[in-house]
Order: structure tokens, then sequence, then C-alpha cells
């Protein structure tokens, strides 16, 4: 199994069910495609280091995930890019 660390900054405009409903919907991706969540953090709004589409600050996640194959990670990748209320996302491989 590969362990995986992805965080992602949402829009902080939304209102919160929504933007607790962007994690629920990656969240789902992950677990879609066979990835197993081993822990997640919803670190909330915090400012950015530098402005991101008009945005000063963020709304944090990250999730520590275990996956057999890479079909999570790449359909999790390509969702996040289409998806116009998430800022930055990143996805680490890490190492035992």
């Amino acid at each position: 199994m590969t362990k995986y660390e992805i965080m992602f900054i949402v829009n902080p405009n939304l209102e919160t069910q929504e933007i607790k409903g962007i994690a629920e919907d990656m969240k789902k991706t992950l677990e879609d495609n066979q990835a197993s969540i081993k822990e997640e953090k919803e670190m909330g709004q915090k400012e950015l280091a530098y402005t991101i589409n008009k945005h000063n600050t963020g709304y944090y996640f990250l999730y520590l995930i275990e996956s057999e194959n890479s079909n999570a990670i790449n359909e999790f990748n390509r969702l996040a890019l289409i998806n116009e209320n998430i800022l930055r996302h990143l996805i680490i491989k890490v190492e035992d």
C-alpha cells in the first residue's frame, strides 16, 4: 500500500455547508477509487501566503490516505483541477 498526504484549500467565501460538501465529495472520490482514508483534518480558515484568485484566506483540509494503485490520486487530481472552488491542492507520496 502506498501512502499519500493530500492538502487542499477551498474558497472561504462559500457557506459552511458548501465547504464541507466539497470536502465530502472529494473524500467520496477517494473512497470510490479504493483508497482508504487513515486520517482527516479540517484545519479551518487560514491566511494564505499570497493572494490566489483575489482571495487572501482559504479553508484548509488534510487527508492521509493509503491506496494500492494511483487511480484514486489521479481522479482526485483531475476533479480538484476542474473544481473552481478548490483554490489549490497538493498531493505528496509519503515514504515509510
